[in-house]
């Protein structure tokens, strides 16, 4: 067997970490420095290892059994890595690429990269090779480690385009399967980095002296990683967050949702490139302690869930609407006598959860509810996977408030909250009696904000970002003096006084009225049909809104068939006059809650489905409004075609 074939095992340890019993002074030492973000991410693990080496850290699906991880594996797997990546020259400040599905080698190569004082760069598994060649290459990283073929793919494909990747010196594949044939010099697998970094503590006795005087001298304020925006509206930038600007943002959430003393357990099946995993997953997990579960893969993350049962879940709207969804299909399915009842105590679950809103709920209510309980809801609760947890996030967009209202109904009430990459995660959150549909709560403790002339909010608290890497001029534009962080995006004050998100200030719509549209209410609304997958309203500088509107193959395919009408494929449904109809009652009955100058006067239906791989989406799945007059040329035209 090849090197590159090696198969995934257990890495030997490179230094033993005894466990003990923690002392009430150790953690008592570990509050503050976590209270004080005095700490940071390599150091957070060490620690855990010292405290509680042989419990249970990581889990991962392997042919249907779960594989258990202990905290000194994790840390000694870590600490195998940076001693491979210091073998190869590495230093710090220098930066690693990490591009593959959510692994515990993930886990590994992230702290194995920061406890050297190198930086980490996580890239979306889904970006295509392009799009992986220009963060690589705007970050000059040295090494890129990669998840498998796919991955490795894309890199070699960078290599040899477009002038290449001049910094890159090593690629490092987790799951080598299917690269027998390959001859590049430069890769290598993850299970070699592991036995280099063997090697080199053998050979240089001061090796592991070394590496923990790089764990023991960093210091919080150094840049810990590069979290790559999206681009929406133009080239992603690479934020600089810092080991304080993470373990502020975990620990202060954690508190402030009252889960901080509770056992965790959590799902990791969001990218880990994006600030919310990385956060609320990897981060709160060291900084909590617990377990964190490896999904199988992002279409099994609602199985897995129910297996799990975690303590505590962070979600995209995308997930909770297929739980949501998942669970409708399952009732339709029912018999007739099942669906009344589940119905009729839906119907009595929303009036509690109306009441509940308007802050009018009775002790006779919580006596309702716990009926419904009783009768149906802690089943529901057991099927969505969230019988025990205690907290659900809903993170990276705005959510349609009947989605919210289904989980605030059953029991399950998801919280939204307001941050962005640039504060380090969640600035605002939704706790207690502060859970107003379509609002973010309160402001976390440190966070201070304020409403500039336009209705944009700025921040300030320790989860600030350091800048954008190699870009002077964006820093100094989004970071004011005094540490002011301009998002970007536009809010209300409601009068219970959450903020509410109204839209980004580059998505308002100004119409050939003048009138200012905020896009995404509107957008929210018509997806909140079944029939409705994405929307994008249109108007800029036009006598009237218009919307392109991509349908959702799997609902409106059932649809179709029930009707007994003929389609082969995503762009034959959408062709069908029929659906045109049905998405024309969806239009007329969202235009019902709005204003008339905000409502939807045409609107064509998408010929295929966006795609991330086409340009039309980025990796977090949000519509790249700069592309839509080059993009969608042809709806445009069918929805202002009257306008001559």
């Amino acid at each position: 067997m090849s090197v590159l074939e090696s198969p995934r095992t257990e890495h030997p340890p490179m230094q033993s970490s005894s466990a003990r019993t923690p002392s009430s002074a150790d953690m008592s030492s570990l509050q503050i420095a976590l209270k004080n973000a005095a700490i940071t991410i390599p150091q957070l693990l060490r620690q855990r290892a010292l405290m509680h080496g042989d419990r249970l850290a990581l889990r991962e699906k392997e042919y249907g059994i779960w594989n258990p991880y202990s905290w000194d594996h994790y840390y000694q797997t870590a600490r195998a890595v940076a001693l491979g990546l210091l073998s190869l020259g590495l230093k710090p400040g220098d930066r690693v690429a990490i591009a593959g599905e959510n692994t515990p080698e993930w886990f590994y190569a992230d702290l194995g990269v920061q406890m050297i004082g190198a930086v980490a760069v996580g890239i979306y598994p889904t970006n295509p090779w392009v799009e992986l060649q220009y963060i690589v290459r705007h970050s000059g990283a040295r090494v890129v480690i990669t998840g498998d073929q796919e991955q490795t793919d894309k890199v070699l494909d960078a290599l040899a385009n477009n002038d290449g990747l001049p910094a890159l010196e090593a690629i490092v594949c987790v799951d080598t399967k299917g690269l027998r044939q390959y001859r590049q010099q430069q890769l290598m697998s993850f299970e070699k980095l592991c036995q280099l970094g063997t090697a080199y503590a053998l050979e240089n006795p001061e090796a592991n002296a070394t590496l923990d005087r790089l764990i023991s001298q960093a210091s919080p304020d150094d840049v810990s990683i590069l979290v790559y925006t999206s681009g929406t509206t133009g080239p992603p930038k690479g934020a600089m967050l810092t080991h304080r600007n993470l373990v502020y943002a975990a620990y202060i959430y954690a508190e402030a949702v009252g889960i901080a003393d509770k056992p965790f357990e959590a799902v990791s099946y969001l990218p880990l490139c994006h600030v919310a995993e990385r956060c609320y997953g990897e981060v709160t997990h060291l900084v909590l302690g617990g377990t964190v579960s490896f999904a199988e893969s992002i279409d099994t993350v609602a199985l897995n869930i129910r297996e799990i049962a975690p303590t505590f879940f962070v979600g995209v709207p995308r997930i909770y609407e297929k739980l949501q969804q998942g669970f409708l299909f399952r009732l339709g399915e029912s018999g007739a006598l099942r669906q009344r009842f589940v119905k009729a105590c839906l119907a009595w679950g929303r009036k509690l959860s109306d009441r509940r809103q308007a802050g009018t709920a009775t002790s006779l209510d919580g006596l309702g509810y716990a009926l419904l309980y009783l009768a149906l809801f802690r089943n529901i609760q057991r099927h969505l996977g969230f019988a025990r947890s205690r907290h659900r996030l809903c993170a990276g967009a705005s959510i349609s408030p009947e989605t919210l209202r289904f989980f605030d109904i059953v029991g399950r009430p998801v919280s939204q909250g307001y941050g962005l990459t640039e504060s380090g995660g969640v600035a605002f959150i939704q706790t207690g009696s502060h859970h107003r549909l379509g609002g973010c709560g309160l402001p976390l403790p440190l966070t201070e904000w304020k409403l500039d002339s336009d209705g944009e909010i700025l921040l300030r608290n320790p989860g600030v970002f350091k800048g954008y890497f190699l870009d002077e001029k964006a820093s100094t534009a989004t970071v004011e003096p005094g540490g002011w962080l301009r998002t970007g995006d536009i809010v209300e004050v409601l009068d219970n006084g959450e903020i509410t998100v109204v839209d980004r200030k580059k998505a308002i719509i100004i119409t050939a009225g003048g009138k200012n549209i905020a896009p995404s209410e509107i957008e929210n609304a018509l997806k909140d049909s079944e029939f409705i997958k994405e929307a994008i309203v249109v108007g800029e500088a036009k006598k009237y809104l218009g919307a392109i509107i991509q349908v959702d193959f799997d609902n409106v395919g059932r649809w179709a068939r029930d009707k007994a009408l003929p389609y082969t494929n995503y762009k034959s449904l959408s062709q069908l006059a029929e659906v045109h109809e049905l998405v024309e009652r969806v239009v007329n009955e969202t235009n019902k809650r709005f204003a008339r100058v905000e409502n939807i006067r045409r609107f064509a239906i998408l010929e295929k489905e966006l795609d991330h791989d086409d340009g039309e989406l980025t990796a977090t799945q949000k519509v790249r409004r700069a592309l839509i007059e080059k993009k969608f040329a042809r709806e445009l035209a069918i929805i202002y075609q009257a306008e001559g």
